[in-house]
């Protein structure tokens, strides 16, 4: 897939300024976006747990950036949009299965909101204005999404979109699909908290770490150092 198609040149850079410089300089090659939060929210929470879904590029990273936030209690890799039949990381890969990489985030209502989740996927997770790429991969796959659960998550998702586009908080418009929940597929058990196994890894280097960085720098209230990882789901945070 792409993201194995970085240059030699930025592999070599990415692993020397990782190695050399350490997490807080690489933070400095990608820049987040500081947002407001949105005005529509969801009320005062009821449920012990609640789920959302999203895809914003390689899943690697934004599992990552949500398994660093507060009131998370697991975040999965996987594949969204399309059958079972073609839920597998090689047949996905084509583009022409209807599947986005996407991450489903399980998180206490009671710690934090679906509006601050949504704030965190557009700020830092990813850039919502490129149309199917996230930095050099490209493909439908990589598109940003948000598959809603139910009318409360669309009117949320749709009112914040609306309210950053009128905010002009970004250089372009932001291209999100709002797509409603049908089914969400785990990846296989190799991209499970990649990130967090694979620091050095140049893709993770140059493209993910900076993400974690960014959310650490732009939304400290929120941002926990020690990952919960799929291994650790169910356990307190």
């Amino acid at each position: 897939m792409n993201k194995y198609l970085v240059t030699l040149a930025a592999i070599a850079m990415a692993a020397l300024t990782f190695l050399g410089s350490g997490f807080s300089a690489v933070a400095a090659q990608e820049k987040a976006v500081k947002l407001p939060a949105p005005t529509l929210d969801t009320p005062a929470a009821q449920a012990n747990t609640a789920t959302a879904v999203f895809a914003g590029g390689c899943f690697w990273g934004v599992q990552a950036v949500f398994q660093h936030t507060k009131g998370v209690l697991n975040a999965v890799s996987g594949y969204a949009g399309g059958d079972k039949s073609t839920a597998s990381y090689d047949m996905i890969g084509s583009g022409r299965t209807g599947h986005a990489e996407s991450v489903q985030v399980t998180y206490d209502p009671k710690q934090i909101s679906y509006g601050k989740l949504l704030q965190i996927y557009f700020s830092v997770a990813h850039d919502p204005t490129t149309l199917n790429r996230q930095g050099p991969d490209s493909g439908t796959q990589y598109r940003s999404a948000v598959f809603y659960q139910g009318a409360e998550q669309k009117k949320i998702t749709e009112s914040y979109i609306a309210q950053l586009d009128a905010a002009k908080v970004f250089p372009g418009k932001i291209v999100t699909q709002l797509t409603p929940f049908t089914a969400f597929y785990p990846a296989e058990a190799y991209h499970q908290d990649y990130a967090t196994l694979n620091p050095t890894q140049p893709y993770i280097a140059r493209f993910d770490l900076p993400k974690i960085a960014n959310l650490k720098t732009v939304m400290p209230e929120v941002y926990r150092d020690k990952p919960v990882l799929v291994s650790q789901a169910g356990k307190a945070v």
